[in-house]
C-alpha cells in the first residue's frame, strides 16, 4: 500500500470554489497527459507505449485484467517507479523532471487504504496532515464533510466497515486539495451495496470539479462509473474513448425470436448477409437472453432488417420479436484482448 499526496495551491473541492475550479479547467482542460510511456524490468517489456489523457472533471477508467500493467502504470504516474521512456505530465508539470510540482496536484491510493486501526478516523487524518505543509483543522473538517463521514470520524478505525475505510482513505488523499485523484481497484472487497455507494460518491467528486483516474478489472463497474476508458492488455493500451462510443464502434447484435425456432434458425443461416452466432458462445448479456427464450443471436447490416422481416413474413415464418442489442464493455474487451480474463 502506498499513499501519495502533496499540498497544493489548487482550490479545495467545494461549492465556494466552483467559479475558480471552472476557471482553472478552462485554462488547462488536460489534467494528466501520458505519452509513449514504456517500462522494462530485467529486459522484459512490462509497459509498451502507453498513451492517454485525463480531462478536468471527468472519471477516467483504466481497464484490464490482473497482471495487465495497471498498477505498474499508476506507480509511474506518481513517481514511485520511473518509466524507461516516455513523458508523464500532471497539470502541465513533468513528473520525472519536476516531481514536486507535478505531485502537488495529485491524491493517490495505490492498492488498499490502510490506516492505524487503534486511532480514530480524525486522528489518522491529523497524522497525515502533519506530513504536509499548510493542512489545518479546517481542511480536515472539509474533507470529512466531502466523504460524508461526519457521524463516525471520531470512532476507532477498527470499527469501520471496508467501505468506510475506503472513504477515509479518499479523505486522506484529498487533504492536499488535489486536482487529480488516482484510485487503484477501489471496489476490491466491497459488497454490492458498498460498490454502489462508492460509485455514487465518486460521481459526486467529479461533479465538484475533481478529475478521477480509476483502475479496475471489474468491467461492469467501469461501464457504470466512468466517462471515458482506456483498455490495457499485456502492458499495451488497445483503445481509448468514451464508453458509449467504444461500445457503438463494436457493432450491434440482432436478436430474433420465432414461433418455430428451428425453421427460423434454418432460414437465417441461409441468408448471406446474416451471421448466426454459436449458441454455446453467447455474445449478448446473459440477463437479456434470459428474458428472450429461444432467442437467436445474429450479426447483420442494420439497414437490412426491415427487408428481411418482410421477406421472412412473406414466406410464412411467424416472428415473435426482433431486437437490436448493443454489446457490453465486457464483450468489447474480450474481442480486443482475445479472451484475457476479467470479471
Amino acid at each position: 500500500m502506498a499513499f501519495v499526496t502533496k499540498a497544493s495551491s489548487a482550490a479545495p473541492v467545494s461549492d465556494a470554489n466552483a467559479t475558480k475550479l471552472a476557471r482553472d479547467r478552462n485554462a488547462s482542460s488536460t489534467v494528466l497527459s501520458v505519452r509513449g510511456v514504456t517500462k522494462k524490468i530485467r529486459g522484459r517489456d512490462i509497459i509498451r507505449g502507453v498513451s492517454f489523457d485525463v480531462k478536468a472533471g471527468e472519471i477516467f477508467g483504466f481497464l484490464g485484467p490482473n497482471g495487465s500493467g495497471k498498477t505498474t502504470t499508476i506507480r509511474m504516474l506518481v513517481d514511485l517507479i520511473r518509466p524507461t521512456s516516455g513523458e508523464i505530465e500532471i497539470c502541465g508539470f513533468n513528473v520525472q523532471r519536476d516531481p514536486e510540482k507535478a505531485l502537488r496536484h495529485v491524491g493517490c491510493i495505490v492498492e488498499n487504504p490502510e490506516m492505524y486501526s487503534y486511532l480514530t478516523g480524525w486522528e489518522n487524518l491529523e497524522h497525515f496532515a502533519r506530513m504536509q505543509a499548510g493542512i489545518d483543522e479546517n481542511r480536515i473538517r472539509e474533507v470529512v464533510e466531502i466523504v460524508g463521514m461526519d457521524g463516525r470520524i471520531h470512532d476507532k478505525v477498527k470499527t469501520y466497515s471496508l467501505g468506510m475505510r475506503q472513504r477515509l482513505g479518499i479523505a486522506q488523499a484529498l487533504l492536499g486539495n488535489p486536482r487529480l485523484l488516482i484510485l487503484d481497484e477501489p471496489t476490491n472487497g466491497l459488497d454490492p451495496k458498498g460498490i454502489k455507494e462508492l460509485r455514487i460518491f465518486i460521481r459526486s467528486l467529479a461533479e465538484q470539479g475533481l478529475s478521477l483516474f480509476i483502475s479496475s478489472h471489474l468491467l461492469s463497474e467501469i461501464q457504470l462509473m466512468c466517462d471515458r476508458v482506456a483498455i490495457i492488455s499485456k502492458g499495451q493500451v488497445l483503445a481509448v474513448g468514451e464508453v458509449g462510443e467504444l461500445i457503438a464502434h463494436a457493432g450491434t447484435y440482432v436478436v430474433w425470436q420465432f414461433e418455430d425456432r428451428a425453421a427460423g434458425l434454418q432460414r437465417l443461416r441461409n441468408e448471406a448477409s446474416v451471421t448466426v452466432l454459436p449458441e454455446d458462445q453467447p455474445q449478448v448479456d446473459e440477463a437479456i437472453l434470459a428474458m428472450l427464450p429461444g432467442a437467436i443471436v445474429t450479426t447483420m447490416p442494420i439497414r437490412d432488417i426491415p427487408a428481411l422481416i418482410e421477406k421472412l413474413t412473406r414466406d410464412g415464418l411467424r416472428i415473435s420479436a426482433v431486437q437490436q442489442v448493443a454489446p457490453t464493455l465486457e464483450e468489447l474487451f474480450l474481442n480486443m484482448t482475445e479472451g484475457d480474463e476479467v470479471e
